[in-house]
């Protein structure tokens, strides 16, 4: 069994699903390190998905994309901690990506989410 994440999902419901969201505040600003721009891009999730209805345990997938795997694999006890307190014991699928750069330069991490609201 994976630690941190599902192999799979399966769900029946509404969708709801956020783009890619990275780290930054209600004013645009980038959190300074890793770590809280994650615990913010996941709070951000938290929070496009309660305007579309949806709770944490709703859902089924998350793809990160990184910009240093190095950074991700160097964080993981932080990392799994700002997940924890936003989403709790629910893990999606995942899938995690290294990417050559983000659209906000200053940005280390965006994550799309995927969301089934049971009907």
């Amino acid at each position: 069994m994976p630690k941190g994440y599902a192999n799979g999902m399966t769900a029946d419901g509404r969708i709801v699903v956020t783009g890619g969201v990275i780290g930054w505040d209600s004013e645009e600003k980038l959190k300074p390190d890793f770590v809280s721009q994650v615990r913010q891009a996941l709070q951000n999730i938290f929070d496009i998905l309660a305007e579309g209805g949806a709770k944490p345990e709703h859902l089924v997938r998350l793809t990160w994309y990184v910009v240093d795997m190095e950074e991700y694999l160097g964080n993981l006890k932080g990392l799994g901690q700002a997940y924890r307190e936003i989403f709790g014991a629910h893990y999606p699928a995942m899938a995690l990506v290294q990417v050559v750069r983000l659209v906000e330069l200053a940005a280390r991490v965006e994550i799309e989410a995927t969301a089934v609201v049971p009907r």
